[in-house]
């Protein structure tokens, strides 16, 4: 019973002595930020590459693990980060033909789909579930399998609930969507293509579930076109048919964008607006009531200076990469009447906000907001940045209540923690495994302390959240 105390008393004093870097005072281990702050950071060095470019993930659907997944110019490398704060470098999948400064990733089921700018390079495929058994890394996987029916692609887009991938800004179909059956996903098949709305920069392809009915279970396509975003439904791939198109004023790169969760708006970005009309960053945000007349809903205007790139919405937030801006995050809850507001950020290019666009610019390219655990993916393309792993300071042990924290020590009963306060009365206790899942909750009345019993939990690593205010980890033996 000695060692299991001493075990968790060893834990919770480390809480403040290991990687984790919350912001506290507007930095983060040098970083500029608000609200989020620093898990881990992996530098270019790490991966032998001179630059980086987009990111994704992948969650184990047997163990839950979580796994970063970083393009890069020469390749693409493949992170364990189900310990945030203690990344484990896997190994890289070497570019399918040349370098670019261009790769994009997508996942399909445990299957990572990966194009390039690279001539030639088509869409490697490779199985993730390879990470579950790399014992001596980092290792040079190989691709499980390869599509070659175009050859550049800006970026791979995917429809998990269809099963199809769509390459879009490829050398083919215009530079419109190209669609490829990867229902087997080792055995990838051309599927047609559409070219009648120009080139696509990128795209989010969904099976219809929003507001409009006469679109409910169709695929729609909704395309970042350069100048405008068209909607065509791509159910039929040997009949698409274009629902609409709509612009805005002031237009300098229509590059990115998603929908909310229920699919009422499609948030864009643009690229260059910045740097043509000289806005602080803006997103264009269009109402998707009725897809076949869509209308502009709103613009917001964050307040960095700095380019936006790619945004991913998740739940009420919108998670954006803005170059040298770092990741923003902007809430969206109020989205209905035209209320959009920062709520933090983690900037990766301290050292200016400038709005720039080019290639070779330093700064947030990618963002990966999807882990269930809260743990978002930054990636910076040049090598003062590399991959970040950033979190909301409520999973960094922050207090945001002045002149109080809360520890916790082992009880002399085993199995039992104290939690402690020395001036807030503690009201709620949650535990946590590594992945976000809560495993037992307890209210509490104690002004000063409140013991909580793991007897349910089985051995392991666990985050135990005091009044939705500070994360501690805890552990039992």
């Amino acid at each position: 019973m000695k060692k299991g105390l001493l075990f968790y008393a060893l834990l919770a004093a480390s809480v403040s002595m290991i990687a984790q870097t919350p912001c506290e005072g507007g930095m983060a281990d040098g970083f500029p930020c608000n609200e989020y702050g620093l898990q881990s950071n992996v530098i270019l060095a790490f991966f032998g590459a001179s630059s980086g470019n987009d990111s994704w993930g992948w969650t184990d659907p047997q163990d839950g693990k979580e796994y970063a997944i970083m393009g890069l110019n020469n390749g693409t490398g493949f992170v364990d980060v189900s310990d945030p704060i203690n990344p484990v470098y896997l190994g890289k999948l070497d570019t399918q033909t040349s370098s670019s400064e261009w790769r994009d990733i997508k996942t399909l089921g445990n299957y990572a789909l990966i194009g390039s700018e690279a001539p030639g390079h088509g869409i490697q495929i490779f199985d993730l579930t390879q990470l579950r058994n790399v014992t001596n890394p980092p290792v040079t996987f190989t691709a499980d399998a390869h599509y070659n029916g175009f050859g550049n692609s800006h970026n791979i887009v995917v429809n998990e609930d269809s099963g199809f991938a769509y390459g879009v800004g490829t050398n083919s179909f215009g530079g419109g969507p190209h669609f490829v059956d990867m229902t087997d996903p080792l055995n990838p098949q051309a599927a047609g293509g559409w070219a009648g709305d120009g080139y696509t920069h990128d795209a989010q392809v969904v099976t219809y579930n929003g507001p409009d009915s006469d679109y409910t279970g169709r695929e729609i396509f909704v395309g970042s076109n350069e100048d405008e975003v068209v909607i065509v439904d791509v159910t039929d791939k040997s009949n698409p048919e274009n629902i609409a198109s709509i612009s805005y004023n002031n237009f300098g790169y229509t590059h990115q964008g998603w929908f909310t969760e229920d699919q009422t708006y499609f948030i864009t970005t643009d690229e260059l607006d910045e740097v043509f009309f000289g806005f602080n960053m803006r997103l264009i945000v269009f109402d998707f009531t009725d897809l076949d007349n869509p209308s502009l809903h709103m613009e917001y205007l964050g307040p960095t200076t700095a380019s936006d790139h790619n945004v991913f919405v998740k739940g009420d937030k919108v998670y954006a990469s803005a170059y040298r801006g770092g990741m923003r995050v902007i809430d969206i809850s109020d989205i209905d009447n035209n209320v959009m507001t920062e709520v933090g950020f983690f900037d990766t290019w301290p050292a200016d906000d400038n709005a720039s666009a080019s290639v070779g610019d330093p700064g947030a390219w990618g963002v990966y907001p999807f882990f269930e655990s809260g743990n978002i993916v930054v990636s910076n393309y040049s090598d003062a940045g590399g991959l970040f792993l950033a979190a909301h300071n409520d999973l960094l042990g922050v207090n945001d209540v002045e002149n109080n924290t809360f520890s916790v020590s082992p009880n002399p009963v085993k199995d039992r923690l104290q939690i402690q306060s020395t001036n807030t009365p503690i009201t709620q206790i949650a535990v946590y495994d590594l992945n976000g899942r809560l495993l037992l909750e307890e209210n509490a009345n104690s002004v000063n302390s409140h013991t909580i019993s793991l007897d349910r939990l089985a051995s392991g690593v666990y985050i135990a959240v005091i009044n939705d205010i500070q994360s501690i980890k805890i552990a039992k033996e």
